[in-house]
């Protein structure tokens, strides 16, 4: 494991962290942060998220790193870890900050996690790597995710959650927040509703961001992709697995095992083939993991 060791008063210290309230003095970084990441979007929200909560994030971080933008998020359970793997599967760049040190990756299953966004951005903290991730951490963590970003957009969270003291630190520092409603009647989206309540940017898709961020983190001039009006150029678009996945799969749906049973392919790359899928919205994921044409 390469750690780089940056100090506040190095060139590679990202200038955006240099203006927030009590910036870390140093950073210990796996991978790489490129002069590109300064156009960057954090989203985050509950860990305990809904497959809509989920579907959401993965989506909505697919589209942004379509159009080169950066992901951030905190690496946890839940929205965090769906909007690392949207930016991942649209072949993005993302960046997680951890509230531990490099050796006490948590959550521990986010391992592989953890070693694809290192090769694929970086993954940030301001602890030293024998630091375990103490409950004290993860809000001084959420300051330097939205120190990162150009823009904090909570997706899911109840109103005790630390996405939205995420949200908190992107106000003081003069940010701006989004919000994604959520189900009136799920204490999960209590909180994003009330964010929108006090004023925060009701998010419908990439593009609100895009219209709204468009004078400080100049992308594309073409909007982000509609992928429901726009299948025929998704279908152009596939990978080697994701067309022959494509072609097993109909209208009705089929469980991961029969998939794996037709196709010689490791399961790793089925979920990868299968992810990439869902998010040009060709299939749709099922309860029990089962998978159906849209």
């Amino acid at each position: 494991m390469q750690i780089n060791r940056i100090s506040i008063s190095d060139n590679e210290y990202p200038a955006g962290l240099r203006n927030i309230f009590i910036p870390p003095e140093e950073l210990f970084v796996n991978g790489e942060i490129l002069p590109r990441d300064d156009n960057a979007i954090a989203i985050v929200g509950t860990r305990r998220a809904t497959r809509y909560g989920l579907e959401e994030a993965k989506k909505l971080s697919y589209d942004l790193a379509l159009k080169g933008i950066t992901i951030v998020s905190g690496m946890a359970s839940g929205i965090d870890t769906a909007a690392h793997k949207g930016a991942l599967a649209a072949g993005g760049r993302t960046i997680a900050v951890l509230g531990s040190g490099h050796d006490y990756i948590y959550p521990l299953e986010n391992k592989k996690l953890y070693d694809e966004i290192t090769r694929n951005g970086a993954v940030v903290t301001e602890h030293p790597g024998n630091t375990r991730p103490f409950p004290q951490n993860f809000p001084r963590r959420n300051r330097i995710i939205s120190g990162l970003s150009k823009g904090v957009v909570v997706v899911e969270a109840p109103q005790k959650s630390g996405a939205l003291i995420t949200a908190n630190f992107a106000l003081e520092q003069g940010k701006e927040v989004f919000a994604m409603p959520g189900n009136i009647n799920s204490t999960r989206s209590d909180g994003t509703n009330a964010l929108i309540k006090e004023g925060a940017k009701l998010l419908a898709s990439a593009n609100d961001i895009l219209e709204e961020l468009k004078y400080v983190m100049p992308v594309s001039a073409e909007p982000a992709p509609d992928r429901n009006h726009d299948k025929e150029l998704s279908l152009k678009n596939l990978s080697s697995d994701e067309k022959t996945i494509f072609g097993i799969l109909d209208y009705k749906p089929k469980s991961r095992d029969e998939i794996l049973e037709t196709i010689d392919l490791p399961v790793q790359e089925l979920s990868k083939a299968l992810l990439g899928l869902e998010l040009k919205k060709l299939i749709k994921a099922l309860p029990g993991e089962n998978f159906t044409k849209v």
